[in-house]
């Protein structure tokens, strides 16, 4: 979490770091907590491309495509799911609680274009009980992500 925290400021974003009493480890369980549409909750997933692990950013509500962020990042070769050590090692954090900034390293990375419905999205923060509010526009900057089209369904 302070990773996350120290990546906001870095960052020169107001957003702040919301723990919750109840786990956020699911998009619904976010959903729940927070009082907001499922497709709001923004989803950090990863995943295994040739040699390299890299992440869509998908709303609650949808499911990745991943043959088509591949495409997106202009990668090629194989790519799969990671599985938890996979995700650790890359990102720092367990799955649950995966952020989309804070990350040991640079991961390449996609932004769900359907995303874009909501004025306010929920991104995990580091801790299955933590999350900050933010914009589209601001994962874009947080991250360097690009937002991208057909990447969920």
């Amino acid at each position: 979490m302070q990773r996350v925290c120290d990546a906001l400021v870095q960052a020169g974003s107001g957003a702040e770091v919301v723990e919750l009493t109840d786990t956020v480890r699911t998009a619904q369980d976010a959903a729940s907590s927070l009082g907001c549409p499922l497709g709001a909750i923004v989803k950090s997933l990863a995943f295994q491309c040739g040699d390299e692990v890299v992440m869509a950013l998908v709303a609650g509500d949808r499911k990745c495509l991943p043959e088509e962020l591949r495409a997106a990042l202009g990668r090629t070769g194989s790519i799969k799911i990671v599985d938890a050590d996979r995700v650790r090692a890359a990102t720092g954090f367990a799955i649950g609680g995966v952020a989309p900034i804070g990350h040991p390293t640079t991961i390449a990375m996609a932004i769900d274009d359907s995303l874009r419905r909501f004025d306010t999205v929920y991104a995990a923060a580091g801790h299955p009980h933590c999350v900050f509010a933010t914009t589209v526009e601001e994962l874009v900057a947080l991250t360097g992500a690009r937002i991208a089209a057909g990447i969920s369904r």
